[in-house]
């Protein structure tokens, strides 16, 4: 059936239509990635934005039940190029369109995205939605164009109740602003024994569960649509070992009085160059935002930067200079085939250690 993927700057494009009906109007971003549409489609960080992969041939190894990051997936869209309807992979149990069905997703293929691709780069990220017919452009056009970008997206995949997954090492407060299940894997890899809390609990109730340390998660949207999450973290990082990753990264310059800004078409790949600036080597990164700290703004802060993206230069990690407490902008936790930055992990288990004995 047909379908057509419209952006708000007027422009249309033709494809086949795919997995749900139902549209909903989001960010139009791209993803470099040439594997991995499982874990990005289940990726929170994408609330509220369709996703467009670069590489051509997607769908060729179906939808397994293990490589899901998240529940319940929240991305309104998926475009390609090429879709594989006949998937070969002996862990795969559905086809892509199977499973975009079976979880309201719609998606398009057929239409060229190295040119849509193109408009993004030029013009950044657009607001755009799947119609039916030709006769629907115009209307959803103007709707498009008076539409605003959501603001709540941590409040819709943040988990609604504390949970716990035990281990017998470190105890750590893990604060889900949407958070990947590789993250959890990873710590629970170290023997953690974990709380998962909402992303709206507040720094006492937090500290009354005498955590040794506080994850803070990767999530969707702007750092700055959540104040109260900010004035949390300036209350616990006096108090504990605070890592974050990600939307975790952003919120903890904020709340350090750091800046951040919208990148034009962010990063969102798996094979992002960061350089570690503290020993010079290059860790080759999954990425998915489209904030950044602002470097310029770290001169007025006790933080300092430790990693540095390649591409653009932008600010891809960040440490305390008094406090138990640092960042990265990317996903140390992923696997885009390297597993450079596993280390990190590592760091913050130590740094709990360290902060015990003082």
């Amino acid at each position: 059936m047909k379908r057509y993927l419209v952006l708000e700057d007027g422009s249309w494009y033709e494809g086949e239509g795919f997995g749900s009906d139902s549209f909903r109007i989001g960010e139009l971003v791209f993803n470099t990635s040439m594997t991995g549409y499982q874990e990005i489609l289940t990726d929170n960080s994408y609330c509220g934005q369709i996703v467009m992969m670069t590489y051509p041939l997607i769908g060729n190894y179906g939808i397994n039940r293990d490589d899901n990051e998240s529940v319940k997936p929240s991305v309104f869209g998926l475009v390609i190029k090429d879709y594989c309807e006949e998937p070969n992979n002996w862990r795969c149990r559905e086809t892509l369109d199977e499973y975009l069905k079976r979880v309201g997703i719609p998606g398009i293929y057929g239409l060229d995205t190295r040119a849509v691709t193109r408009k993004i780069r030029s013009l950044g990220t657009l607001k755009a939605s799947f119609c039916s017919s030709e006769e629907e452009i115009p209307a959803l056009i103007e709707k498009l164009k008076k539409a605003d970008f959501l603001h709540d997206q941590v409040a819709r995949v943040s988990t609604k109740n504390i949970y716990p997954i035990p281990g017998r090492g470190k105890k750590v407060v893990v604060m889900d602003f949407g958070i990947k299940m590789n993250i959890l894997r990873e710590l629970s890899n170290r023997d953690c024994d974990l709380l998962v809390v909402p992303y709206n609990t507040s720094a006492e109730e937090i500290m009354n569960l005498h955590p040794d340390g506080v994850m803070l998660s990767n999530g969707p949207g702007d750092p700055e649509d959540l104040p109260e999450v900010i004035e949390t973290i300036k209350k616990l990082l006096p108090q504990t070992v605070v890592f974050g990753i990600c939307l975790g990264c952003q919120l903890i310059a904020l709340a350090s009085g750091a800046k951040t800004y919208k990148l034009k078409f962010g990063h969102r790949g798996g094979n992002h160059p960061v350089v570690n600036l503290a020993t010079g080597k290059v860790e080759i990164t999954s990425q998915n935002h489209g904030f950044a700290v602002d470097i310029a703004s770290l001169q007025s802060t006790r933080l300092e930067m430790t990693h540095q993206a390649l591409n653009d230069g932008s600010c891809e990690g960040i440490r305390h200079l008094d406090l138990p407490c640092f960042a990265v902008q990317y996903h140390p936790e992923a696997n885009a085939g390297p597993q450079d930055s596993r280390y990190l992990f590592d760091i913050f288990t130590k740094m709990m250690e360290e902060n015990k004995n003082a």
